[in-house]
């Protein structure tokens, strides 16, 4: 697990091939704009970030696919650290568009090819 500014689109590649599905686990605090990567569960990232001064609402897990760089696939809003009815998010989908472009900003400003 790994807390990164900036990450090269080769290393999450890399990551990807650790895991069953391709994917890189990834969790972002909207408030900070802060990103964890590559962990085996959301929950994990989710901790991190709570243990270094996150607050729980401004966390949300996705899952990015490498291979979709620069693609709509490339990002997928689903985690079941994302399961928020007290914050109106009762799916694992992060439901709120303007906090998804905002999720999108913050991966985009740190990945790069």
């Amino acid at each position: 697990m790994k807390q990164v500014d900036s990450i090269a689109l080769a290393e999450l590649e890399a990551m990807s091939r650790n895991m069953y599905d391709e994917l890189v686990k990834a969790v972002v605090d909207v408030e900070r704009r802060l990103l964890v990567v590559d962990a085996g569960l959301h929950a994990d990232e989710e901790q991190y970030l709570l243990d270094h001064g996150s607050s729980q609402q401004d966390l949300w897990g996705v899952n990015l696919y490498p291979d979709c760089f620069g693609e709509d696939d490339f990002i997928e809003f689903d985690s079941m650290i994302n399961i928020r009815p007290a914050q109106g998010n009762r799916s694992r989908s992060v439901e709120d568009e303007a906090t998804q472009e905002l999720i999108r900003q913050i991966i985009m400003e740190a990945v790069h090819g």
